[in-house]
């Protein structure tokens, strides 16, 4: 049995793409660039399946051939995004047994959007393959994003696909360093990162006194059946916790905060939109109902900065003493500073062949028509700098920032209700969804999940937590494709940071295949 997917540092499971007869001397450039793969390629080795994957991969074609192009499936809504999570196989039974057979054509791609440990000096392929998945979730438009973004995303690509062309400055003679130098040097950052975290940023140490961050800001609680109406507020950020006052003049004197939000645990989403002057952050808050949804609106790129910064590192437990909160202020800047175009191209338009479907998302090329191009080299020019692996890993942790990034869907009915919602699932709660807008009705994080079961006769699905349990039955997908999720997610959740961990295989087939 080929054994997918369970390794330490490689999440990757097969997902059926297509099943018709695949001729060897088919030209094989597709790979790289749509994620698919030959399970019965006679160059690739079952060593190299279970995670010794050939250097040849570190690197894509350009561009694909329309035979791959017109396979390409792009869901037209969140139901089809849905329906195409059917498609996994079950790691638990070998390919074989699931009814595939030679020639037939496997998509190999990462299950779990958990990823960790990405060396530069090690991880080249993997970085490849998250990059390829990411690209093509964008073009495929499985995921959304704003025009900056997009823009910002193709210009990534060009620069990763003029440095595939060069050579790279290699890390050591070798082109990598030994596992036990990898060892020292990660030990070494933690250690760092350890002692540096609980000084105070940069400027002279006072312990007596405790980072505060004050300002003007907009605060909108969600109720059913009501607009969108910020109302403006005074906030303060401090030891964890947002207080909201009226005025400012509230905070001197003995009147209460309107609202106190312990920031602990939540989840803190980007809602930005640089064209619109948008700054908005979208939090998810711990509360005895499940999770409250709340939103803030910031009136400045600056001042976004700083507070999505201060709730990101909050969510962490780590308060605005952590020397980590000027360095993540200035990560949020760049990252905005990226979706800027410059004021010109800094490579001429004529100079390079720019196929835009290659680059951006169709909806994208019909809004921007003939002027695509001058606008993804004018992005470029923010990027022009970027080394090859740079580039990639730049433009995964931008797909990472994407509001929708991580999320699988499922069309479910829950028990009791008389129509079909979505759920979906995370590296770290699971989310009940409105069909066709996606907005979130309820959100639980799997800390206080006591236990999941599967009746399997009826195909129905309990998880207990500790507020309350809920059941449903999944309608777009087998209730097995869920509870791996799941159980995945549990699996890899419990890791540890040790490089050389030991693979708990028994425990991830009881976690993911329903014996326990």
């Amino acid at each position: 049995m080929f054994n997918f997917g369970i390794s330490n540092r490689m999440t990757l499971y097969l997902q059926i793409q297509h099943t018709s007869t695949w001729k060897r001397n088919n030209n094989s450039s597709g790979f790289g660039s749509t994620g698919s793969f030959n399970a019965n390629n006679s160059t690739m080795s079952l060593e190299a399946l279970n995670g010794g994957l050939s250097e040849s991969l570190a690197q894509s074609p350009a561009s694909i051939s329309p035979e791959v192009r017109s396979k390409l499936i792009r869901p037209k809504s969140l139901v089809e995004r849905a329906r195409m999570n059917v498609a996994w196989l079950d790691s638990s039974l070998s390919i074989m047994e699931q009814g595939i057979r030679e020639y037939d054509i496997l998509r190999l791609k990462f299950k779990f959007y958990s990823f960790y440990d990405l060396n530069p000096k090690t991880d080249a392929v993997r970085i490849n393959m998250i990059y390829e998945q990411a690209k093509w979730q964008l073009l495929a438009e499985e995921i959304d994003c704003t025009e900056e973004e997009m823009l910002m995303f193709a210009a990534l690509q060009v620069q990763v696909n003029l440095q595939a062309t060069m050579p790279q400055s290699s890390y050591d003679s070798n082109g990598a360093s030994s596992p036990v130098e990898d060892d020292i040097d990660a030990a070494l950052t933690d250690l760092q990162v350890t002692l540096e975290g609980s000084n105070i940023n940069n400027g002279p140490s006072d312990i007596t006194q405790v980072p505060e961050l004050c300002d003007y800001l907009r605060f909108f609680k969600p109720k059913r059946f009501t607009l969108k109406a910020f109302k403006r507020y005074w906030f303060t950020c401090r030891d964890l916790q947002l207080r909201l006052y009226k005025t400012r003049e509230e905070t001197n004197g003995s009147e209460s905060p309107a609202y106190v939000i312990n920031l602990r645990g939540c989840e803190v989403t980007p809602d930005v939109h640089l064209s619109q002057g948008r700054y908005g952050i979208r939090l998810e808050v711990p509360s005895a109902e499940g999770m409250t949804e709340m939103w803030i609106r910031c009136d400045t790129e600056q001042q976004y900065a700083k507070w999505m910064a201060a709730c990101r590192l909050a969510a962490k437990g780590r308060t605005l003493a952590d020397a980590s909160y000027e360095s993540e202020v200035n990560s949020i800047t760049a990252f905005l500073q990226l979706q800027r175009p410059a004021p010109a191209p800094a490579i001429s338009p004529n100079s390079l062949d720019i196929t835009p479907d290659d680059y951006v998302a169709p909806r994208f090329v019909k809004r921007f028509k003939g002027k695509l191009v001058q606008r993804i080299l004018e992005a470029h020019a923010n990027v022009k700098d970027l080394p090859l692996v740079e580039a990639k890993l730049n433009y995964i942790k931008a797909w990472q920032s994407l509001p929708e990034y991580g999320i699988s869907l499922f069309v479910v009915r829950f028990t009791g209700k008389s129509k079909d919602e979505l759920l979906g699932i995370a590296n770290n709660r699971l989310m009940r969804m409105e069909l066709h807008s996606g907005d979130h009705l309820k959100t639980w994080r799997y800390n206080t999940m006591k236990a999941w079961n599967v009746n399997w006769e009826v195909k129905h699905m309990m998880v207990q937590f500790e507020e309350e349990n809920i059941i449903f039955e999944c309608q777009s997908a087998d209730c097995k494709v869920v509870h791996e999720f799941i159980g995945g997610y549990i699996f890899l959740s419990m890791r540890s940071k040790e490089a050389n961990q030991t693979l708990n295989e028994e425990m991830f087939h009881k976690l993911t295949g329903g014996w326990l």
